[in-house]
């Protein structure tokens, strides 16, 4: 199964995608790191953001999508160009999971990775995205988020 986890931070998407099979998890190489969208009024943009993104998962044989989530209100709440980015995500027939920073950290606390994140081909950026990918994975291989 491939994961595609997804920070939305601001104006834009950093992802990362990660793989398990036959009990090895895989980080394969990817074209793009990131999105951006800047011109968020416009819906050629996000028509294109939709089709860039949605294009890359279908390249890659994406399985499902993995977000960390938003606050929605409040000091922490989420730019609306990021729940903007998220709803063009969302609008796919590949499952889409939302996974709170919270959880992500308990998660990672009971099962940590068993690799240093700096030995993988990864951009330091892309360790939320990582983070939340891994995170999807166990849930599905023990059943807890």
């Amino acid at each position: 199964m491939r994961i595609c986890g997804v920070e939305l931070k601001g104006g834009e998407a950093i992802i990362s995608l990660l793989s398990y099979e036959g009990e090895t998890f895989n980080v394969p190489a990817c074209r793009q790191i990131s999105f951006t969208m800047s011109a968020t009024s416009n819906t050629s943009t996000v028509r294109d953001f939709h089709f860039a993104f949605h294009k890359l998962m279908e390249d890659y044989h994406v399985d499902e999508i993995a977000i960390i989530s938003r606050e929605q209100k409040g000091k922490q709440a989420g730019s609306a160009t990021s729940f903007l980015f998220e709803a063009a995500i969302q609008i796919t027939d590949m499952p889409v999971t939302l996974i709170s920073p919270l959880a992500i950290k308990e998660q990672l606390k009971r099962n940590p990775p068993m690799v240093d994140f700096d030995s993988l081909e990864l951009k330091r950026v892309q360790k939320n995205a990582f983070d939340v990918a891994y995170v999807l994975h166990n849930h599905h291989i023990f059943g807890k988020a």
